[in-house]
């Protein structure tokens, strides 16, 4: 079997899929009514990431290595990981808007692996010295696998924003998401003295909108108007399916954040060990290991004022959005813009 030119033709078919993955999430998100659109487009990410990783158990066989060496395996790696990360925040939020977020990212991590980068980059080589080591596939894995958690559910965050069109929806509640948040069978409950404009919602100053399910479970969402009077005809307020959207994109981000950060914990500890290993120190302060000090504090202040303060909605939505840059800053930028012990050319 030839497997250079199995790869090249796994790359390619991975980047068809999730093109054609993304068009149905976006046709089923823009026509909701057409049936079976969300089933197709998990067929597609599981496609995509059979695929891949079928890529890289061929590129395993024929370089005799782990495939995370330089950026072509790394960056299918990454694209593998979301697609893993996608699956599994699809059946925690039965939401097709995850879909809507996370496939264009897949598609154009793939792309540009296997359309921009020239032959020679995707081409495998030997290890450099520094790359021959067990710890190879034990920190630049989890990291992988990190950076992945930690682009879903920043993605998930951006959508969340989106969604709400950056009002200040403070969602209150269990910050774990409960059945309500999955059950799809909500009414909105409007307290006391508060009126109500159709087709949305518009409540008297603070809004204050309940989200409960038959099981006796509830979230609550508060619209914070300055003044109801000038707010209404200013805002358009958020009907009682945005909010339920925007309950379940919340909840979910913040689980798989939950995830990714203590990944991000393992890979950098491992990392360290690995860098006493090679250069006789834990931490040097190269850029890459900055960057990726400054990461794990943007996400840990994420989880700190969602866990200690309480925080939801779109504050920590920003703040995971800045995350998201910073993530890629910390994987693809110190690469291309810095130089350090990390810098293998355009190694990982």
């Amino acid at each position: 079997m030839d497997l250079i030119a199995l790869q090249n033709s796994l790359d390619n078919i991975s980047f068809a899929v999730l093109f054609a993955t993304m068009l149905i999430y976006w046709g089923g998100a823009a026509f909701p009514g057409i049936p079976y659109l969300s089933a197709l487009g998990t067929a597609g990410m599981a496609i995509a990431n059979l695929c891949i990783a079928a890529l890289l158990g061929a590129r395993w066989l024929e370089a005799g290595y782990f495939p995370l060496s330089n950026l072509y395996e790394s960056l299918f790696f990454l694209a593998w990981g979301i697609t893993v990360i996608h699956l599994l925040a699809e059946n925690m939020s039965r939401s097709r808007l995850v879909g809507v977020a996370t496939s264009p990212v897949a598609m154009s991590i793939t792309a540009f692996a296997a359309l921009t980068l020239p032959e020679t980059m995707q081409s495998a080589e030997p290890l450099v010295p520094a790359l021959k080591s067990n710890w190879l596939m034990m920190h630049v894995s989890v990291m992988m696998l990190s950076y992945a958690a930690l682009m879903v559910g920043s993605l998930l965050a951006i959508a969340f924003l989106i969604v709400t069109r950056g009002q200040n929806i403070i969602l209150t509640g269990s910050s774990f998401g409960t059945d309500s948040t999955r059950n799809g069978n909500y009414r909105l409950q409007r307290p006391k003295n508060s009126t109500i404009q159709t087709p949305e919602i518009a409540f008297n100053s603070p809004a204050t909108a309940t989200i409960s399910s038959n099981n006796g479970n509830s979230n609550t969402a508060v619209l914070e108007l300055p003044n109801t009077q000038t707010a209404i005809s200013q805002t358009e307020l958020l009907s009682p399916q945005r909010l339920n959207i925007a309950q379940t994109l919340d909840n979910i981000s913040y689980r798989i954040i939950g995830l990714g950060f203590p990944l991000l914990t393992i890979g950098i500890i491992a990392g360290a060990v690995w860098a006493n290993e090679a250069w006789g120190s834990y931490w040097s302060w190269d850029p890459k290991e900055t960057w990726a000090l400054i990461t794990w504090l943007v996400f840990a202040a994420y989880l700190h004022a969602r866990i200690t303060r309480g925080w939801q909605g779109r504050k920590p939505a920003i703040l995971a959005t800045t995350g998201f840059l910073v993530v890629w800053i910390c994987y693809l930028g110190v690469n291309l813009l810095g130089k350090g012990l990390h810098s293998y050319g355009w190694f990982f």
